[in-house]
């Protein structure tokens, strides 16, 4: 719910509401969104490298199964839900596919001493067919074999309407269970299902919530003046109790009493609010490693490029720390990928972009810096965000050596 704004407001009061007349049904500054897109839009996978050298043909094939789009899906899953999965296997055409989960479709066990996956169980809704009705599906994936389950369809004369039913058994010598677990732990103490991005800041969050919806109370219930007047005699409902207005929607305050005065208080002040605002998002700042200028803070923005670089370096540094925390992971797909289709596994590495935030200017200068004192030109492309087929179009072939 944080992470899509839909979360209750923790700290509204009965009272709060009642001055908004019902005018605000949901208020939520999404800052666990802008955490997890910062980080998640850092990790950037270019590619495969098979003992530190390019492997294009493993790449193509797993580029048409879709694993550049399902790899954003899958890190953004794991930085906003604590843990992410993929499953890697066949359509009914023999083709790679790569499928992602989260821990709401899938759950993995694990070897508490190995640390090896022992099974996976996927669950999924199967839409109403001309000849099945609507129910659902499971998978159960071990290292040799998938069992296919199904509800059984439900009818009047069924005492087990509801049940699971094996409906399927499909064998496969991948010698593993087809499913990587990507897990978010920052610390050997975290749960194992993972900890979100942005559980430091759920608390924050709502006091932040809490604030601007005080301000919108304010602005709300003192948008018009509030006028006061003394020696006017008020006459009372003798059905309700309650005063009347004596003025009701009318602009015109008069009194026929000469000793009627009237006045007005002065409107609140919402500075108190703005300073509020601007040191909990600070906090917020403090703990996610976001720069000022990410959170909206004014003042606070970056006069240059180096400028712009030296505040986000904590952001980079948290993302190359997730970088290094999925590519065992992602490795694992690659291992599984290979075997499926029939290459070599092992030694198989992600190849991932830069998560600095340069300007191509500053990229093609540093290259031109580095290229200078001899580094290949092959290390320097990825670093200018080329893809391994750009790399192995860019990257001039060696002229072969004839011997005399």
């Amino acid at each position: 719910m944080y992470y899509r704004a839909t979360q209750p407001a923790a700290y509204l009061s009965p009272k709060s509401l009642e001055a908004l007349a019902g005018s605000l049904r949901l208020l939520a500054v999404n800052y666990p969104r802008l955490v997890v897109g910062s980080l998640a839009e850092r990790l950037d996978l270019l590619g495969v490298d098979r003992a530190g050298v390019a492997d294009l043909g493993l790449w193509l094939t797993l580029r048409r199964a879709g694993i550049v789009e399902l790899a954003g899906h899958v890190h953004t899953d794991r930085l906003a839900y604590g843990a992410s999965y993929v499953t890697t296997w066949v359509d009914g055409a023999g083709r790679l596919t790569l499928t992602a989960d989260t821990a709401a479709t899938m759950h993995v066990e694990r070897d508490s001493a190995t640390g090896a996956t022992l099974f996976a169980g996927r669950l999924w809704s199967t839409p109403a067919t001309a000849t099945t009705p609507a129910g659902r599906g499971a998978a159960l994936m071990y290292s040799d074999h998938v069992d296919i389950y199904r509800t059984v369809t439900p009818a009047a004369s069924t005492s087990d309407a509801g049940a699971w039913q094996l409906v399927d058994t499909i064998p496969h010598g991948l010698g593993v269970v087809p499913v990587v677990q990507f897990v978010r732990r920052p610390s050997s103490t975290d749960p194992e299902i993972g900890v979100s991005a942005f559980a430091d800041i759920v608390t924050l969050v709502d006091a932040l919530n809490k604030i601007l919806a005080d301000s919108l109370v304010t602005s709300e219930y003192f948008a018009r003046p509030r006028r006061w007047a003394t020696g006017l005699e008020i006459e009372v409902d003798e059905e309700t109790g309650r005063p009347i207005d004596p003025f009701g929607e009318s602009r015109l305050l008069q009194s026929e009493a000469p000793d009627t005065k009237f006045g007005q208080l002065e409107p609140p002040s919402l500075a108190g609010y703005t300073d509020l605002v601007s040191t909990i998002t600070q906090q917020i700042g403090a703990l996610t490693g976001l720069p000022p200028h990410y959170l909206g803070l004014a003042g606070n923005q970056p006069a240059s490029a180096e400028g712009v670089n030296a505040a986000e370096n904590q952001l980079v540094q948290r993302a190359d720390t997730e970088q290094t925390a999925v590519s065992a992971s992602w490795a694992a797909v690659f291992d599984l990928a290979a075997k499926i289709t029939g290459s070599p596994a092992g030694d198989l590495m992600p190849r991932w972009g830069d998560t600095q935030s340069r300007t191509p200017a500053q990229d093609a200068d540093a290259a031109a810096k580095l290229a200078g004192i001899g580094v290949p030109l092959a290390a320097l492309l990825p670093r200018l965000r080329f893809s391994p087929d750009d790399v192995a179009l860019t990257t001039p072939t060696p002229a072969p050596v004839v011997a005399e």
